[in-house]
């Protein structure tokens, strides 16, 4: 397994041929190949779960408020990787993030005291975790300014078409609920949107699936 870490590493850090072979080693050695199940929550808080990179499947990384609710800050696809998991690496970071499965989910965990550790002694490291997260914080700023100013339908409208163009279908294999978790919003009032984009003609609804029917009319929302 040591061969396909070194072959995975020298691919995805900038900073891998600037590092001791011994650093390298320890990084083999705190490294792990897992294998989620959908829908499991695999990073809740605070907790150091280590340096976490997509080899496939999707990852949902989301805030969680003391009430139970949560906002959708974005997704992650194979070859992505979540720094804030580690948050023995970046001590700057102050806020709790959780991550969940989305689909079945195969993942390199490296452990964050072991990334810390080589962190301290290769500053190419420091500046690679903070550029990672840095790249993050346009996606999690366009979540809050969509919840803070953009009415309902036109966040709704955004995502749809979005959620399309990624798939390359008008058929969104998703429920109201995670829907409703991906916009910031309660599950009833995106079922109420829905029914009225509905009854507009502008999609089909059902219990698990929203098909696209007039994406023209979708766009006008965005607008």
């Amino acid at each position: 397994m040591q061969e396909s870490f070194e072959i995975i590493y020298q691919k995805l850090f900038p900073f891998w041929n600037q590092i001791s072979q011994n650093d390298c080693e320890l990084l083999y050695q705190n490294s792990v190949s897992k294998i989620y199940p959908k829908g499991m929550n695999i990073h809740n808080g605070s907790e150091c779960s280590g340096v976490i990179f997509v080899r496939s499947g999707c990852l949902r990384v989301y805030l969680l408020s003391e009430e139970g609710k949560d906002v959708t800050l974005y997704r992650l696809y194979s070859g992505d990787m979540c720094m804030l998991s580690a948050s023995c690496v970046l001590k700057s970071i102050t806020f709790d993030i959780a991550v969940d499965t989305e689909e079945e989910s195969e993942c390199l965990i490296i452990n964050g005291s072991a990334f810390a550790e080589i962190s301290e002694r290769n500053p190419e490291i420091k500046i690679f975790s903070l550029e990672t997260v840095v790249s993050r914080f346009s996606d999690v700023m366009w979540v809050m300014q969509q919840i803070l100013f953009m009415s309902l339908d036109k966040r709704l409208a955004i995502f749809l078409l979005d959620e399309s163009a990624r798939t390359s279908s008008d058929t969104i294999l998703l429920t109201h609920e995670q829907i409703a978790k991906y916009i910031g919003s309660a599950r009833e009032t995106v079922s109420r949107m829905l029914k009225y984009f509905s009854g507009e003609g502008i999609v089909a609804v059902s219990r698990k699936d929203v098909q696209i029917l007039d994406k023209k009319r979708l766009r006008k929302l965005t607008l």
